[in-house]
């Protein structure tokens, strides 16, 4: 897989149309949120099966020369969701599909107004917003072609989503899945997506797009009602970071499993692993991912809700210790529960070296199932990962936020290079970062080369229970009997490039403010300059 160059700006994505939309702001004289912007309303018009804008969404945002700022734009659970509810409506555990799992407020397009507004406040707000969502108000009026994969997952998850409210109106042909080339309009997506433009993002929390949401979430059933919108705001927080011999890496804070991706990488640099083509480097990197995700099923929920502080597992002492338990010839026996997730990661750098690495989901595969009538939203079921156990870290409570997997990633290195870079996949989320990480910045992959590369998932993602390391069929078959004699449940699948290993993309900007960029060829996008 090639990599790109360029010396202007750069906007990686899983659809061309998105990575398209986001490189046209930027060679208008926009700025990287702006062009963010872009692609992230283009992509939930796109991709609707990974995310929509009744769905979460988290920033990283680094000005040239400072450190990033965290941008938590995710809902918290409904004014109506609480355990007794649940319970009196004989459910044992929160559903995943139909309108009780569309339980929480959806944040993204609070993140956009929140970015949208701060990159305003420092003068590099240009671009007037009918510019920025034109383009996904032109695909969802016209149209855009189903991608292979939309197609795949509405054929296989068809049982569950046809019944549920308003989907078989939009995403189904006669009743039938669409198929790979069939032309998908969302008329009622435009028109919201147009009021938006012209009249602001925050009517979808205090206007009249959010008074339709209300009254459709009520009339479903859903607990979340028009105070919740009301009341959210994105906020900016502190990013958590981990300090390694190459220079820092920065990620999201709870509720999000961005300290399990710092976890694995701090872990690893403690390591003695000579080559990424040796065992020793997925065995290293599976076993450092298993001791992340204990501490992370331990201590990540709602913020409030914690046991303990993350950075106590981000300091020195705590890794040296942790890494000195890893043994290099036997395996960790596994599993732990898993977490299972449909999302979108874009990357985006400006010709100023204003970066911003971004993710927006649904949670799993067209989330909660649920279109709503009047604005064609689809909305999310991110709530579904609540437990109905008053005792439980993540026990549902209206107001609380649910635990996440998506967690954007961004380096700065000793070299004065900047990362930004990020993957979908649940689960495999924090493994895949890991993994193109260190075949870049540690072994010297080219970006293109180290997002091509095969890669490997322990634990499940798209709905699927398995808790095996499953890795593609690339691997060189001595690898993979190593990690079987290593003790690893190692299984080798029938694909060379598997969505199940995510889409990733990476941006990289040197001191000169040359970039390079890929996006994966697992996906239907790629990487496009201004």
């Amino acid at each position: 897989m090639d990599t790109v160059t360029s010396s202007g700006g750069m906007v990686v994505a899983p659809h061309r149309a998105a990575a398209q939309a986001g490189a046209e702001i930027l060679a208008e004289g926009g700025s990287a949120v702006e062009a963010m912007i872009a692609a992230a309303s283009t992509i939930a018009v796109v991709y609707p099966h990974m995310n929509s804008i009744g769905g979460d969404g988290f920033w990283l945002i680094a000005e040239p020369g400072k450190d990033p700022k965290a941008l938590m734009a995710c809902g918290a659970a409904g004014t109506k969701a609480t355990i007794s509810a649940y319970h009196n409506a004989g459910f044992g555990e929160i559903p995943a599909r139909g309108a009780k799992a569309a339980l929480t407020v959806a944040g993204t397009v609070g993140g956009w107004y929140a970015a949208h507004e701060a990159i305003k406040r420092i003068g590099k707000g240009r671009m007037p917003l009918k510019d920025l969502l034109a383009a996904s108000i032109r695909h969802a009026k016209e149209g855009i072609a189903v991608t292979h994969s939309q197609a795949a997952l509405t054929r296989e998850k068809l049982a569950e989503l046809k019944p549920q409210p308003g989907f078989a109106d939009v995403f189904l042909i006669g009743d039938e899945p669409p198929k790979e080339g069939d032309l998908l309009k969302q008329a009622r997506l435009a028109d919201t997506l147009d009021h938006l433009a012209h009249d602001g993002l925050q009517e979808f929390y205090k206007g009249d797009v959010a008074a339709a949401i209300a009254d459709d979430l009520d009339r479903m059933g859903a607990p979340v009602t028009e105070t919740d919108l009301a009341r959210f705001e994105a906020r900016f927080r502190e990013p958590l970071k981990v300090r390694l011999k190459t220079g820092t890496v920065f990620n999201t804070p709870l509720p999000t499993q961005g300290l399990a991706s710092l976890i694995i990488l701090g872990l690893f640099d403690r390591l003695k692993v000579s080559s990424a083509n040796h065992p020793d480097f997925v065995h290293a990197l599976v076993e450092v991912t298993k001791r992340a995700f204990l501490v992370r099923d331990r201590i990540i929920a709602d913020p409030m809700q914690a046991p303990e502080p993350p950075k106590t597992f981000l300091g020195a002492q705590w890794l040296d210790r942790e890494a000195a338990q890893i043994s290099m010839r036997r395996a960790l026996d596994w599993p732990a529960k898993p977490a299972a997730g449909d999302t979108v990661w874009m990357g985006a750098t400006d010709k100023d070296g204003m970066s911003v690495s971004f993710i927006q989901s649904n949670y799993w595969e067209f989330g909660s199932g649920c279109v709503l009538p009047k604005t064609g939203i689809i909305w999310q079921n991110r709530g579904a990962g609540f437990s109905l156990h008053p005792e439980d870290l993540r026990a549902l409570a209206p107001g609380r936020l649910p635990f996440h997997t998506l967690n954007p990633a961004m380096a700065r290195l000793g070299d004065g290079r900047t990362l930004t870079y990020g993957t979908m996949g649940g689960e495999g989320q924090p493994q895949t970062q890991a993994a193109i990480f260190a075949r870049h910045v540690l072994f010297g992959m080219p970006v293109g080369e180290a997002i091509d590369a095969p890669r490997w998932l322990l634990g499940r993602t798209w709905g699927d229970a398995s808790t095996a390391l499953r890795l593609e069929n690339r691997f060189d078959p001595d690898l993979v009997r190593v990690l079987d004699r290593l003790g690893h449940e190692a299984v080798l699948l029938d694909e060379a490039y598997s969505d199940m290993m995510g889409h990733a993309g990476m941006i990289v900007r040197n001191m000169r403010g040359g970039l390079e960029g890929a996006h994966d060829p697992r996906a239907d996008g790629g990487a496009a300059v201004a």
